[in-house]
């Protein structure tokens, strides 16, 4: 059993936070939240972790994010596409997606595991998008993921875009590696599809049936950029939401991400069927996509969760975006509360992904934390913690993150990844990509 202090205790970022309280650890679980001073005198036999000077939190939830992009960071681009279409078809398809292989997706998906646990990330849902590593691509992350000690929900992007064929394996890869993980307590499986525009419908169809038999949710990227709105719309007469909703697809067990550009009735449609969305405030920022519409989607109820999109792995940087974008959209300061921000990036990215114990700090959840400095060049009140961690933390405020009960970063310093090892293996294999 451990027990765990802190100067502050953010058990859940919509209750007020708690002065000089920790929390005790037996098992995978947490058992109980107390003040410092009596959990101390109660458990004297603990083992003890001081965290004077810092902030326990929980461990940030990667609501969406594709691990393999770490390998394009950087990566030479003689035309640069002028639009989201442009991005797709004339470079992130041909030169990224299409060249990946085993050994590029084993190296990425370790150092992207070390990004994200060394920013307080402690669970992530990902998206695997690369036709030469099927079958068997999801065991490749999963074998790396394991090593890393991290929470993982793992699935294959399943498209139409390189032919029916290939798009059916990927649904198979995706309820296969289910099936393989049915027991595994840190890694699952969710169904993926791409786009209605890259998708048929009967293969939409079929792919969220299957899914329903298998109790697996389904994830799908929605008007991430104008281009499928406008496709859809002269395709099939209405707009992707709509698509959805009339084939009895739009319920709780969908998961749209992006969602930048969304109708009045597309937000109707995920406000009254329980469409859950996340939200890629930076990505979108970077490929032109635009900023969704998240302040309008919270106000209707919708459950919310933030993502990397496996751009900037630093979910303080994530955060931080998302709450200054949506300020400067709406030319209004008070729109997207610190306090919402974190909810997303902890709580709501669990309930996104439908993890019922993870994303807060209580009794019966998984001992998924994190704990950060805590010590600003201004005073820390209650009033004024979410912000200061918003706006003033950081990676390098990180010093240790615990998963389901285990350490994986302790002083700063990752336990299960030789950071070194992990970048050179990362440089050989980006190399290999970007030469393709």
């Amino acid at each position: 059993m451990t027990i765990i202090t802190s100067d502050w205790l953010i058990a859940n970022s919509q209750e007020e936070p708690l002065r000089s309280h920790g929390i005790r650890v037996q098992n995978t679980q947490i058992t109980e939240i107390g003040d410092n001073h009596e959990l101390k005198a109660k458990y004297p036999e603990d083992e003890l972790i001081d965290g004077t000077g810092k902030i326990l939190l929980p461990g940030f939830v990667n609501a969406h994010t594709h691990m393999y992009g770490v390998l394009a960071h950087g990566i030479p681009s003689d035309n640069p596409p002028e639009d989201f279409w442009g991005f797709l078809n004339d470079y992130w398809w041909p030169k990224v997606e299409d060249a990946l292989d085993k050994e590029m997706l084993s190296a990425a998906t370790k150092w992207a595991c070390a990004e994200m646990l060394l920013s307080g990330t402690t669970t992530f849902y990902d998206i695997l998008e690369a036709p030469n590593t099927l079958p068997g691509g999801l065991d490749t992350q999963k074998d790396e993921v394991v090593s890393a000690g991290i929470r993982g929900i793992l699935s294959f992007e399943a498209t139409e875009r390189s032919g029916n064929e290939i798009g059916k394996l990927g649904i198979q890869e995706n309820l296969s590696f289910h099936e393989r993980t049915l027991d595994d307590p840190l890694i699952s499986a969710m169904m993926c599809i791409h786009t209605t525009f890259t998708c048929s419908q009967e293969f939409i169809a079929e792919a969220f049936s299957l899914a329903k038999q298998s109790k697996l949710a389904v994830h799908a990227h929605c008007n991430e950029g104008e281009h499928e709105g406008i496709w859809c719309e002269e395709k099939h007469g209405k707009r992707p939401l709509e698509l959805y909703k009339d084939l009895g697809l739009a319920d709780s067990n969908f998961v749209a991400s992006q969602c930048v550009h969304l109708s009045k009735e597309e937000i109707e449609i995920i406000k009254n069927t329980g469409v859950k969305v996340t939200h890629m405030p930076l990505a979108n920022c970077e490929v032109g996509g635009g900023i969704a519409p998240i302040p309008e989607l919270l106000d209707a109820g919708v459950t919310v969760g933030l993502g990397s999109d496996g751009y900037i792995n630093d979910f303080y940087e994530v955060m931080r975006g998302a709450f200054l974008i949506h300020k400067a959209r709406l030319q209004d300061p008070a729109v997207m509360p610190a306090s919402t921000v974190l909810n997303m990036a902890t709580v709501g990215g669990a309930k996104a992904l439908g993890l019922k114990d993870v994303g807060k700090l209580e009794p019966g959840y998984s001992a998924d934390l994190q704990l950060i400095d805590g010590r600003f060049p201004t005073p820390v009140t209650s009033e004024n913690i979410f912000e200061q961690i918003i706006l003033w933390r950081n990676r390098e405020h990180v010093s240790d993150v615990m998963v389901a009960g285990t350490w994986q970063v302790k002083g700063n310093e990752i336990l299960s990844i030789d950071v070194n090892q992990a970048r050179d293996a990362l440089h050989k294999q980006a190399r290999r990509l970007w030469s393709a």
